[in-house]
């Protein structure tokens, strides 16, 4: 089902990462890396979800000597383009990030491409920071591949985040910036029209 078109969120996860007994440290912040094609779409999402305090792109996966645009469009770096996000786990949960990842973002049964965007680079992918979100990741995907909620079964790749590079500077709110980019129209806006849609409580508008 295209993301546009389906009407209500996939199924949250069964199991998400738990609050700490203590509590939540008192301006604690998170880090949370996923890759799902294009990274201006992937932070047209997530720089409007309440409790994400920042978004970066950028790439992962592969070494620093090739972490720049030109280079990993060649599709031979390991690197895909990512985002990195920054967020207030007393505001929003690791388990709805990934719930919105899953949702709006991307198809997650698309190997190593989404639409029209081909290659390696374009995979869909999580960079867990720990081993909770390495269970909560893996634990959420069986659950939805078990669920038949996509038909065909999830690809993306959960491993080890060993380093993120910032992408360069005109990439960032690519989206902000050229609101009337076709490739914006047609990809992305309706990304956003999506969240908005499926998670109401959590939408936010996004100025730079």
């Amino acid at each position: 089902m295209a993301i546009e078109s389906r009407k209500e969120p996939i199924p949250a996860p069964l199991h998400d990462i738990a609050m700490p007994e203590s509590g939540w440290e008192a301006g604690q912040h998170e880090t949370a890396v996923f890759a799902g094609g294009c990274f201006w779409g992937v932070q047209s999402v997530f720089q409007r979800v309440k409790g994400v305090i920042q978004t970066t792109v950028g790439y992962s996966g592969g070494a620093a000597e090739t972490a720049d645009y030109k280079t990993v469009c060649s599709t031979e770096t390991g690197h895909a383009e990512a985002l990195e996000i920054v967020f207030d786990p007393a505001k929003v949960s690791y388990g709805t990030l990934l719930r919105i990842f899953f949702s709006v973002v991307h198809d997650p049964t698309q190997l190593n491409r989404q639409g029209g965007d081909i290659g390696t680079s374009y995979r869909s992918a999580i960079f867990y920071t720990d081993d909770q979100q390495k269970k909560a990741a893996e634990d959420y995907v069986k659950q939805l591949d078990a669920a038949h909620i996509f038909g065909k079964p999830i690809v993306t790749q959960i491993v080890p985040l060993e380093a993120f590079y910032r992408g360069e500077e005109y990439h960032q709110d690519y989206a902000i910036k050229n609101p009337h980019n076709p490739y914006i129209q047609v990809c992305d806006i309706p990304k956003i029209g999506a969240l908005q849609q499926q998670f109401p409580s959590l939408f936010q508008e996004y100025t730079r």
